[in-house]
């Protein structure tokens, strides 16, 4: 099997056909801009849906970012399990996104898609994982929901009317009264008129009038929505921070790595509470820390033990919280400690933070208690256990004496510099044409897939949006993302590149 490695112009690899982008290089603005008109053409004799259209359409100005500073609003789908939350969400954006199976615990992910309902746009959250097993997790139920609704700026409570209010639905109630956020109640599997009934039994939850639906069928969901749109804010108080002000860093790694006593330095303060025992910290602690004079909000997160699924009490609420913070952050501090090997709970850390898509640096902690006979080891572990991660930038820090702490102001700016970086689609294209040029794509059964056009969908992290005639390997996808780094920088941002295979129009 090909590796990344494989593409470097082997001639057995030559399209077949005429290739669809010259290889001629391109430097000059006005020959990207003819290059992105000619192909943007070419593309209309190929099926492309509303989505596609959609996509190419988006306009971008000329710093990169997307029309619309103000983040949009959120609205969540929360419930207990098996209930049709993914269903309503798949209605919701009229085409199939959310997995949905005929048992509960499908969904295990907080996942947000872009929707719009009568003219308004809003970010619609499907929340999952609230699986109740023979134990007995309620409580877990319960904070998962808390997550939920602390991210968003209103609420669709889901409730299959067929079983009517139970338990848990009564708890996750208690958790949106004190939340105060606003909510919509929403009866599901109401399939007909005889099924209004069970819905009407719903006032007793005391969340207001029931709203029957059928998010299978799609019966009700206009009003439901209509209802959810006259809550929903204009922007959102808890949508992606903006680069307008401070930028947000979370601090993570796991237990007793160093992550207080880092933010007290940097902060100049004992703002929180340092001790050798593992575990101190439970609560995210935000502080404004002015480093060189660069404001930046840094939070100081609880040490991420063990798979959240596997832990319990104060450790599972505090793994719920760290994960929120990832969230909401745009950059995240990584802390190592030097002076041990690094271990699985490192890596889950950072994969951690990679899933979320968020700008990554890498800081070595405790270099002053690491020897001279572990410095050999500590360059193979990274090159061996985080290849994948190359692409971070690494600060040798200790957070005891202060020891290169400034340097975290380097790596910040570059990494965040790169998460906001947008490629021009002449220039992309332009790239793209002289690197499958000289790298074509490998034959696969006597075919080969060739790539149309391609476009920058958004940024916060970078990402890309492929069309091609056939599947695009992964491989190959890394072979672009690596290509895309050596010349675009992109250092310290995960890049995501998705492919749309595209047919050609039936005459």
């Amino acid at each position: 099997m090909a590796t990344p490695d494989d593409y470097t112009g082997a001639d057995e690899d030559l399209a077949v056909g005429e290739p669809v982008v010259t290889d001629a290089p391109l430097a000059a603005d006005g020959d990207d801009e003819a290059r992105e008109r000619a192909l943007r053409a070419g593309l209309e004799e190929f099926e492309l849906d509303e989505t596609d259209r959609a996509l190419l359409e988006g306009d971008w100005d000329a710093e990169g970012e997307a029309p619309g500073e103000a983040p949009l609003p959120v609205l969540a789908i929360i419930g207990r399990p098996n209930v049709g939350k993914s269903t309503l969400v798949n209605r919701v954006l009229g085409r199939r996104e959310a997995v949905v199976e005929d048992k509960p615990g499908v969904t295990r992910d907080r996942v947000s898609y872009p929707a719009d309902w009568a003219g308004r746009d809003f970010m619609l959250v499907d929340t999952g994982g609230w699986e109740v097993d023979v134990a007995g997790i309620e409580s877990k139920v319960a904070v998962q929901a808390e997550v939920a609704i602390a991210l968003a700026d209103a609420v669709v409570f889901v409730v299959d009317a067929t079983v009517g209010a139970t338990a848990t639905d009564e708890r996750v109630v208690a958790l949106l009264r004190r939340s105060g956020k606003p909510v919509v109640l929403a009866a599901n599997k109401v399939d007909g008129p005889s099924g209004e009934a069970d819905a009407a039994y719903l006032w007793s939850l005391g969340l207001g009038e029931p709203y029957p639906i059928s998010a299978l069928h799609g019966r009700g969901v206009g009003d439901l929505l209509d209802a959810a749109m006259a809550v929903l804010p204009e922007t959102s108080a808890h949508g992606e921070v903006r680069p307008t002000g401070p930028r947000r860093v979370a601090l993570v790694g796991r237990p007793n790595v160093g992550k207080s006593s880092l933010l007290n330095k940097l902060a100049g303060a004992e703002r929180v509470v340092v001790d050798d025992l593992a575990g101190t910290t439970r609560d995210p602690v935000d502080e404004l820390v002015e480093i060189k004079g660069v404001p930046y909000w840094f939070v100081d997160t609880a040490g991420i033990r063990r798979r959240v699924h596997q832990t319990s009490g104060a450790d599972f609420y505090a793994s719920l919280r760290t994960q929120a913070a990832i969230e909401k952050a745009e950059v995240a501090v990584v802390l190592l400690d030097a002076s041990e090997p690094l271990t699985e709970q490192d890596t889950r850390v950072l994969q951690q933070v990679v899933d979320a898509g968020r700008a990554l640096v890498i800081a070595y902690n405790k270099w002053d208690l690491m020897d001279e006979d572990r410095r050999p080891y500590l360059e193979r572990e990274f090159e061996k256990e985080l290849v994948q991660l190359q692409w971070a930038p690494r600060v040798n820090v200790s957070a005891r004496t202060g020891w290169h702490t400034d340097r975290l102001v380097r790596a910040l700016e570059t990494a965040l510099d790169s998460w906001d970086t947008r490629i021009p689609t002449g220039r992309l294209n332009a790239f793209l044409g002289e690197l499958v040029a000289a790298h074509p794509h490998p034959l696969r059964g006597g075919k080969q897939p060739r790539i149309l056009f391609a476009t920058q969908a958004s940024t916060r992290p970078p990402r890309f949006v492929v069309f091609a005639t056939g599947f695009i390997e992964a491989q190959y996808r890394r072979f672009i993302e690596r290509r895309l780094r050596e010349t675009f920088g992109f250092e310290g941002t995960p890049i995501e590149i998705s492919v749309r295979v595209r047919e050609k129009r039936r005459r």
